[in-house]
């Protein structure tokens, strides 16, 4: 019995220890994942918006750098007052969310390559600070789409 005994004990102990840290996740490295990205079909040859939400289930915040895709040039913007401006650098907050809505934060696709059609999907690479390159498969929707999340 007592060759089972310490065995048992020294494993309980390196499990206790193991969870010792803080456990809150405040000092944990920033973890994004993106949902409910779309693109409404553009109606223009030459530009189109998207839209996304950026989660941040980490304990460090992270920063949206910039955005690439094949389809043509990609920059962020937000809605400042009732103006749209471009946005150089976005915060994520750690535990937190950045969002891409109509009216609000959202991507604008510039000098189109090609018109992304309804059933399409648009690739789309979100470069962070922390998390390097995230990418998207962004499918584009009819031009009155309206998403149950409101975004």
């Amino acid at each position: 019995m007592r060759r089972v005994v310490a065995p048992v004990a020294v494993l309980t102990g390196a499990l206790i220890l193991a969870g010792c840290g803080s456990g809150d996740g405040k000092d944990s490295a920033a973890e994004v994942s993106v949902s409910g990205a779309y693109m409404p079909q553009p109606v223009s040859e030459s530009m189109a918006a998207g839209y996304l939400t950026v989660t941040n289930k980490g304990g460090t915040k992270d920063e949206l750098t910039s955005v690439t895709s094949d389809v043509g040039d990609v920059t962020a913007h937000e809605t400042v007052a009732s103006s749209m401006q471009e946005a150089k650098d976005l915060p994520v907050p750690a535990h937190g969310q950045l969002v891409f809505k109509s009216g609000g934060n959202h991507l604008m696709f510039e000098k189109l390559k090609r018109k992304p059609m309804q059933g399409e999907t648009v690739t789309v690479k979100l470069h962070f600070t922390e998390s390097g390159t995230v990418t998207v498969k962004m499918p584009v929707k009819p031009a009155t789409y309206n998403p149950k999340t409101g975004h």
